[in-house]
């Protein structure tokens, strides 16, 4: 349906997107933890929101790659702004999910939502598929979520170490984050970022939009990362990074 040039490793044009990461493979999780992907797509200057909404960013060949990238990973997670800005949809089409299914996991990946304490919206896509689906709470937040099961953290949001290893005593083995820039930040904060999914888009944008990861303070949590391939589609660039362990 789509083609990428892939320019790095061994530059090759003309390729089917699919085919391209139908081989896409997550190493072993850590011992006491989810592995962890990051799925994002900012414009050329950094910015995560165009119009406080991401997939304006993104072309169509985007968002079939990021249902790709969800084929391999147990839950896809957002937090609960990307929820009320955008709708949030972690699903899958029938093909991916009979992929799924023919490699002995579940059809649809666990669907995570990040919240706090305060009221959960309950309306958009992420409500409409049909993923079993986790919403994570403060310790004050609600305990009973129409559609879902609720997990109250012990704290007043969700901490990200507590988070997976919640997820890795249901048998959560890995868990690919959707944003937003908040949840990116505190995962990239605590050291919980393993890979990095990056399109960037061809918009120079400037403006107030939001960077992929936002935290206030700002972070000065440097992590060195590894190029593990670029593939271009038109004047698109699918980055995947390696990041290393953050007690290197």
């Amino acid at each position: 349906m789509f083609t990428v040039d892939r320019l790095w490793p061994d530059p090759a044009a003309g390729l089917d997107l699919d085919a391209a990461y139908a081989d896409l493979a997550l190493p072993p999780p850590p011992a006491s933890r989810p592995w962890v992907g990051l799925n994002m797509v900012t414009s050329l200057d950094g910015r995560a929101e165009w119009s406080a909404a991401a997939d304006a960013l993104g072309t169509k060949a985007d968002r079939r790659l990021m249902r790709l990238l969800r084929v391999p990973y147990d839950a896809v997670a957002i937090g609960v702004g990307t929820l009320q800005k955008a709708g949030g949809w972690t699903d899958l089409p029938a093909d991916l999910a009979a992929v799924r299914a023919a490699a002995g996991k579940a059809p649809l990946p666990l669907a995570v939502l990040i919240a706090g304490s305060g009221p959960i919206p309950t309306e958009g896509r992420w409500w409409g598929t049909e993923q079993p689906r986790l919403v994570v709470v403060g310790r004050d937040g609600p305990r009973q979520v129409a559609g879902a099961e609720v997990l109250v953290s012990p704290t007043d949001r969700p901490e990200p170490d507590w988070l997976l290893g919640a997820l890795r005593e249901r048998g959560i083995d890995s868990v690919l984050l959707e944003g937003g820039p908040t949840v990116n930040a505190r995962f990239h904060a605590a050291g919980l970022i393993d890979e990095l999914y990056w399109t960037v888009g061809p918009w120079l944008l400037g403006g107030a939009g939001l960077p992929m990861l936002a935290s206030e303070p700002p972070s000065e949590t440097p992590r060195p990362a590894t190029l593990v391939s670029v593939h271009r589609h038109a004047d698109e660039l699918f980055l995947r990074y390696r990041l290393a362990s953050a007690h290197d």
